[in-house]
């Protein structure tokens, strides 16, 4: 399943748990949220626009914010911003002044923040904000090297999870004493400091959840899963686990298809669930795992892998000619090294009339062709070779388009160099 299909699926929810239970616990939580992690910090860019009398150009400037949530409603934070460069106003009047190069400013101080966030969708942030605090430039804008200043303004926060926001704001601030008007926008990244990274998506306010997997039995008739069974596909993982953590799908015991299930990746192996070949080294990490005793975290012991999409007659296992230079690639690497084995896999695609076991008797014939003719043709000892028909117990990818099934019906030849035995 698709990320993005949760995000169809939580905007669902956000438009649907709008009672009045769900508001207040949500403001609840959020309230824990700013009690555990307060702090936040903002760095942007932005752009500052001056009035049309000052000596400087309109430019960017960088900026900074250390901010403390007190609580839902207001935030309190320190911003620095530095405009690094700033170019002479040319007026067209040799009686006005004019800076006899281009200078910097600062501007420090204080913010408050009043968040006017409602419950039904926390994501989006709205707040208004009121300020003062100082301008320093190298050389005199306004009235003084150093001026003071009062701001108010408004902005906006998307929230990503708890840590990560994205932010814009827009403030006039008015310089004294000659009350110059200025204008600051900032586009930036929030971070807040000490909340761990876990995606929590809680649906309260009557919400019910049968069998305690973090999905609520209405979300869980939408996806496909059992309402009654926390682990729909058996695979290790809760229904809730692989919707919102780990991004596996929750009817799919093996979402990448590599041979082991998503719990045993995540519980036992370290392996990435969403990845057939974690270490990237060629080989699948269920096969390194169940038939090669590799590791699939290091890709330097991955064994030798050749997959030939070899087409059979149907009902037939006798090898067409068309495919013998395929395996003469292969024999020659047996021949380099002749402490070498190798091991080769039929494999098969699944139909809706397809039986379990003929196609295993199928798919291992047809290995076994591979075989006699890396013997009888190539000359390779058969007691280098070993013949293994997997049918369609073993796929690569779902069989549900052509291409699809074309991808499983394969015959895979794992060569084991002789620095590698056993």
């Amino acid at each position: 399943m698709m990320k993005w299909h949760r995000w169809i699926i939580g905007g669902v929810a956000a438009a649907t748990v709008g009672a009045a239970p769900v508001k207040a616990e949500t403001l609840e939580a959020e309230a824990d949220l700013f009690e555990e992690a307060p702090w936040t910090v903002t760095l942007g860019l932005g752009y500052i626009r001056f009035e049309g009398d000052q000596v400087v150009e309109d430019d960017i400037f960088l900026g900074a914010r250390v901010g403390y949530s007190q609580d839902v409603r207001w935030t309190y934070e320190l911003g620095l911003d530095i405009a690094p460069r700033l170019n002479n106003r040319d007026f067209g009047d040799s009686e006005r002044r004019s800076l006899d190069s281009s200078t910097w400013l600062l501007r420090f101080g204080p913010d408050a923040l009043f968040h006017l966030r409602n419950t039904e969708n926390m994501r989006f942030d709205p707040y208004l904000s009121v300020g003062g605090g100082f301008y320093w430039s190298g050389e005199r804008i306004m009235s003084r090297s150093l001026d003071t200043y009062l701001s108010a303004g408004a902005g906006l926060f998307y929230h990503f999870n708890d840590e990560w926001a994205l932010r814009g704001d827009i403030r006039v601030a008015a310089v004294s004493p000659k009350t110059d008007w200025n204008l600051w926008g900032l586009v930036g990244v929030t971070y807040r400091i000490g909340v761990e990274q876990v995606a929590q998506y809680r649906l309260t306010g009557g919400e019910l959840d049968s069998d305690g997997d973090g999905l609520p039995d209405w979300l869980e008739l939408l996806i496909g899963t059992d309402p009654y069974n926390p682990d729909s596909d058996g695979d290790g993982l809760t229904d809730g686990e692989e919707f919102w953590i780990y991004f596996t799908d929750p009817l799919n015991p093996d979402t990448d298809y590599d041979g082991l299930t998503d719990g045993a990746e995540v519980q036992v192996y370290g392996t990435d669930p969403l990845n057939p070949d974690t270490d990237g080294g060629g080989v699948y990490d269920g096969h390194e795992v169940i038939e090669d005793g590799t590791d699939p975290l290091d890709p330097r012991d991955d064994l030798q892998l050749f997959t030939l999409n070899i087409e059979f007659d149907y009902d037939k296992a006798d090898l067409r000619p068309i495919y013998h230079d395929d395996l003469d690639v292969v024999v020659r690497v047996l021949q380099r090294d002749p402490g070498a084995t190798a091991r080769i896999e039929g494999h098969a695609d699944r139909r809706a009339r397809s039986d379990r076991t003929y196609n295993i008797r199928l798919s291992e014939r047809r290995a076994q062709a591979v075989l006699n003719y890396m013997a009888d043709i190539g000359g390779i000892s058969r007691d280098r070779l070993s013949a293994h028909g997997y049918g369609f117990d073993r796929p690569i990818a779902p069989n549900d388009t052509e291409e699809n099934m074309q991808r499983n019906r394969r015959v895979e030849i794992y060569i084991r160099g002789s620095d590698q035995q056993p």
